[in-house]
C-alpha cells in the first residue's frame, strides 16, 4: 500500500531553456538548474493547459485509452501507450510497480498528446513482484528490446527516459534500470534524447533504518560466497516479494550494485555512478518531503552532489513533495513538460550509423 500524502499549498515549478537538436545537443555542459520558484523560461507551459489536463484525468480517473503492445518474445514484455506518434516518453516505475503507477500519469499523459508525444508504459520481467529476481541487466536488455521496437516498428524519432521510484515498502529498482541502461552501449540507447529521475533516493538508506537488515545482508553475503547468489533469501528479508541473495546484496549493501544515489558516497564515487550520463540532457526531480529519505539526509545538499555527478543535471525541487509526489500533480507535470519540451528530438538519426 502506497504513502498516504501531506497537504500544503501549490508552488510552481518553472525552468531555464537551452539549446537544442538531435545528437549534437547530447554533447554539451550543462549547468542549467530549475527550482520550484521564479521563472526564466521564455515558453512556459501554460497553466490552464496543466488544468484542463488535470480536469481531463479526473473526469477519467485510473482510466487512459491507448494501445496495449508486445515489445518482446516473453509473455511479460508489454507495454501500453497513448497517444499515436514519433517521439515518446518512456515511463519505467518502481518497485511492485506496472500500469498507472503514479497519480501525475493521467494528466502527464493528455499534456503529452497536446504536445504531439506518446507515454508509454512498459511492463518488465522486474514488474510488480519480479524485482527481487531479475537484475538491472535484464531490465537494461528489455529496455533496449521496448526502444528498438519503437524505432523499427513505430517509427521513432527519439525518446526520453522518465524513472520514477516507488512502491508499497521501499523505493526501489527504476532509477537504477536507466542509469545502467545508459551505461551498457546497447544500440538502441542512443536514441535517447534525455533523462527525467524523479526521487532518486538511496534504497541502502532506507532499508537501514529496517531491523533485520543487518542481519539479512550478513546472510546474504554468505550465501554468494557459498556459491548460492541466485537463491532465494528467507521471506523476512523481504516478505513482500521472494528475492535472490545477489539481488538483496546488490540493493542493501554499502556499494552494490544498485547503491547510486547515497548521501555517504563520495563525490568519487557518485561521479562513478552516474558521470556517464553527463552528454545526455538530465532532470533531476526531487521530492522536498520525500518520506523515504532518512531525517539526519541534507536533502538540498543532496539533490546538488546528484545533479554534479550527472554533469550539471537540471534541478526541480518540490516543496512539500511526497515520494510519488500525489500532492504535487501539476508541478511535477509542467516540469516534466518544460523538460521534454526542450531537449526532446528535433529530428532523427539513425542510432546505429
Amino acid at each position: 500500500m502506497k504513502p498516504s500524502s501531506p497537504s500544503s499549498p501549490n508552488s510552481p515549478a518553472s525552468s531555464s531553456s537551452s539549446p537544442s537538436n538531435w545528437f549534437s545537443g547530447l554533447v554539451r555542459g550543462r549547468s542549467a538548474r530549475i527550482s520550484a520558484a521564479g521563472s526564466s523560461n521564455p515558453n512556459p507551459i501554460p497553466v490552464d493547459a496543466l488544468a484542463a489536463a488535470a480536469a481531463a484525468a479526473g473526469g477519467r480517473k485510473n482510466q487512459l485509452r491507448g494501445t496495449l503492445f508486445k515489445y518482446g518474445p516473453k509473455s511479460a514484455q508489454v507495454a501500453f501507450r497513448t497517444g499515436d506518434f514519433n517521439q515518446q516518453v518512456i515511463f519505467v516505475g518502481g518497485l511492485t510497480d506496472g500500469l498507472l503507477a503514479t497519480e501525475y500519469l493521467e494528466p502527464l499523459s493528455i499534456a503529452l498528446e497536446n504536445e504531439n508525444w506518446s507515454l508509454v508504459q512498459p511492463l518488465l520481467t522486474s514488474s510488480y513482484i519480479g524485482y527481487g529476481i531479475s537484475s538491472l541487466e535484464q531490465d537494461s536488455l528489455e529496455l533496449d528490446q521496448l526502444i528498438g521496437h519503437l524505432i523499427n516498428k513505430e517509427n521513432s524519432e527519439g525518446v526520453v527516459l522518465l524513472g520514477h521510484s516507488t512502491g508499497c515498502q521501499t523505493p526501489w529498482i527504476c532509477m537504477q534500470d536507466i542509469v545502467h541502461y545508459m551505461d551498457t552501449n546497447f544500440a538502441c540507447s542512443r536514441a535517447v534524447r534525455g533523462v527525467i529521475l524523479q526521487a532518486p533516493v538511496s534504497d541502502r538508506e532506507y532499508r537501514a533504518t529496517l531491523p533485520e537488515t543487518a542481519e539479512m545482508i550478513d546472510l546474504a553475503l554468505i550465501m554468494i560466497n557459498e556459491g548460492r547468489a541466485m537463491e532465494l533469501m528467507p521471506r523476512k528479508a523481504n516478505p513482500d516479494a521472494p528475492i535472490t541473495a545477489y539481488r538483496y546484496h546488490s540493493l542493501c549493501a554499502y556499494m552494490g550494485d544498485d547503491d547510486m544515489f547515497s548521501s555517504d558516497l563520495s563525490e568519487d564515487q557518485l561521479r562513478m555512478r552516474l558521470g556517464h550520463l553527463s552528454n545526455t540532457p538530465c532532470q533531476v526531480i526531487f521530492s522536498m518531503a520525500d518520506e523515504y529519505v532518512p531525517e539526519y539526509v541534507d536533502k538540498k545538499a543532496l539533490v546538488e552532489r546528484l545533479c554534479r555527478a550527472l554533469g550539471g543535471a537540471e534541478k526541480v525541487e518540490i516543496e512539500w513533495g511526497n515520494h510519488g509526489l500525489s500532492n504535487r500533480v501539476q508541478e511535477v507535470v509542467r516540469a516534466i513538460l518544460d523538460f521534454v519540451r526542450r531537449e526532446g528530438p528535433k529530428g532523427w538519426d539513425d542510432p546505429w550509423s
